[in-house]
């Protein structure tokens, strides 16, 4: 008798979503809730649970403590709560802060998709947060798996006075269509949009599989959308490149459903797990951006127009730190700079306050993992500003603490390398103190692993999670990719050959930056001042003298499908 073929990994995962839709599985996790941990299935912990936004949490050690780049599991799950173009109620959050407390050890953490992240979860609590998130009108459904994630847009989406259009119904509209529905269950991996009606895409359409962006026809006056498909980062990054389209606002929920269908019915993408995103059309298979349009009009039956001129984006921040004013008379929105996106229960009953005495309950959070109060009366913002500060809230910050940003990082993550949460907090304070009153824009991406869940190709200096032997030990450390930029000059960074232990981050930083301030040419950014050089100076100066490059190593395991990468 013939050996039985043994299933890859991506044949055990299509097989397991043929089986089975878990969104209409409800009842299962109520009866492991009632029977306990050790009652759950492996088909459960590795794959349907994500549908629901919950995934096994590892045991704080990272990868390096498991086998084939994914480290061991302890008996808690993550817990991702679902946010729609990042709007809340202080309610919600108040609700959010409730559970963090009661069933997640008092952490909550924003995420890069806008979402909400709780720690620390038991399968026997897990139908009670449920019931609580429903109630005000939460879900954690979609979260993770091979489904669309959270549907990302700008957070000051009807506030801001220089948007095109408020985009933020058809992010709700979109949500509804996909999200749960049985049409949409099994895609080939996860699948990220973003839609946006603002001039700077503070959701980052460019590294979603699908980015809609508001656009002007400067012609006919008409207001649309430009469409990119294929983005994504990991370790194989690739910028979205936009199709020759222009989506009136009545066609875009139509465009969403055409272009996830195309993803969903591609079964060579169902072949390899670590290759089954939407950019691999584009990457392996041959595909142009004048081919997925050709599909897109089978699929919905009628000819977009073609795409008009759009503005990109110039070098900015996109995150919203700071008191502006709204387009509304009278009001403007208080952003609040959230260090490492990592909040306590009682900061987030603070600032659900907040949005109650100065505001109309309202909150919105940012892919920067900050919040923003909304609808605030100009003449109390002065007042807002005093008793955030007095309760520990910030609504400035340096540029180190507005523009960095942090993966989970191994104090959860079963893939991450290196720890973050916590190592972003001390490089931030260190860099203020070492270079007080640097005002440059500077954006700092901390990611523990090589799958970029913190977004380190699009930094202007991103920094990967790395194992270094000093002095026989393991220490964390960190590699070096610089020059990542999104909008009008949009780059993957360049990793340049450099790997310092964690320690000694923070002084190879301050070198670089002290560089760049005393040589640069007059209104030269940070990004144009590390285009100009080449990867052996940028070492020498982040060094402090001329080094050899060293091999930026692989990814140690599978990319990971439960991040936010």
């Amino acid at each position: 008798m013939s050996e039985a073929i043994k299933e890859t990994k991506a044949q055990r995962v299509e097989r397991l979503k043929r089986e089975m839709n878990p969104w209409a599985a409800h009842s299962e996790i109520v009866r492991f809730a009632r029977e306990g941990f050790e009652s759950i299935p492996p088909e459960w912990l590795g794959t349907y649970f994500r549908w629901w936004g919950i995934y096994t949490q590892g045991d704080g050690v990272g990868a390096v403590g498991g086998k084939a780049g994914e480290g061991k599991a302890v008996p808690y799950f993550m817990l991702r709560i679902r946010i729609p173009n990042g709007f809340l109620t202080s309610a919600q959050f108040r609700t959010a802060a409730d559970l963090a407390e009661r069933y997640a050890h008092g952490v909550a953490d924003l995420t890069v998709r806008q979402n909400v992240q709780l720690h620390w979860v038991r399968v026997e609590d897990l139908p009670t947060i449920f019931s609580a998130l429903g109630a005000c009108g939460l879900s954690s459904l979609g979260t993770c798996g091979d489904v669309t994630r959270n549907i990302t847009g700008c957070p000051l989406a009807g506030l801001d006075a220089d948007e095109i259009v408020d985009a933020s119904p058809l992010v709700q509209a979109a949500t509804a269509m996909v999200n749960g529905s049985p049409d949409f269950y099994n895609l080939p991996r996860k699948y990220k949009v973003s839609i946006t009606g603002c001039r700077v895409w503070c959701s980052y359409p460019e590294i979603n599989d699908l980015g809609l962006t508001a656009v002007r026809d400067l012609y006919s006056g008409r207001v649309g959308f430009s469409l990119r498909v294929g983005g994504g980062l990991s370790t194989q990054p690739h910028l979205a490149p936009r199709l020759d389209a222009f989506v009136r606002p009545d066609q875009v929920l139509a465009v969403v459903k055409g272009v996830s269908e195309i993803f969903r019915d591609s079964d060579v993408l169902r072949q390899n797990r670590e290759k089954a995103r939407l950019k691999f059309l584009f990457l392996d298979h041959g595909w142009t951006p004048e081919r997925f349009l050709s599909e897109l009009h089978d699929r919905l039956g009628f000819r977009l127009d073609p795409g008009v001129a759009e503005v990109l984006p110039e070098e900015a921040y996109r995150d919203h730190v700071g008191i502006h004013a709204q387009k509304q008379d009278g009001l403007v929105y208080a952003g609040l700079p959230i260090l490492r996106g990592r909040l306590t229960p009682a900061e987030m009953r603070r600032i659900a306050g907040l949005a109650e005495r100065y505001g109309t309950g309202d909150l919105r959070s940012t892919s920067m993992q900050n919040l923003v109060v909304v609808n605030v009366p100009r003449a109390r913002a002065g007042e807002l500003a005093r008793e955030a500060h007095g309760g520990g809230l910030r609504l400035e910050g340096s540029p180190f603490r507005r523009g960095t940003v942090a993966c989970t990082g191994s104090e959860f993550c079963k893939l991450a390398l290196t720890e973050t949460k916590g190592f972003a907090r001390w490089l931030v304070e260190d860099l203020e103190e070492r270079l007080p009153g640097f005002e440059e824009h500077v954006r700092i991406n901390i990611t523990g692993c090589p799958n970029s869940c913190g977004q380190h190709w699009i930094a202007d200096l991103g920094i990967e999670g790395k194992k270094l032997k000093v002095d026989g030990r393991l220490v964390d450390a960190y590699y070096f990719c610089v020059g990542g930029a999104v909008g009008k000059h949009q780059a993957v960074a360049r990793p340049i050959g450099y790997r310092v232990a964690a320690s000694e981050v923070p002084e190879a930083i301050e070198r670089l930056l002290r560089t760049y301030l005393g040589e640069r040419r007059d209104g030269q950014s940070f990004r144009e001042f590390c285009a100009g050089h080449t990867d052996d100076e940028l070492r020498a100066f982040l060094a402090g003298t001329e080094v050899a490059a060293v091999a930026r190593d692989v990814s140690p395991g599978p990319v990971p499908h439960t991040l936010d990468g």
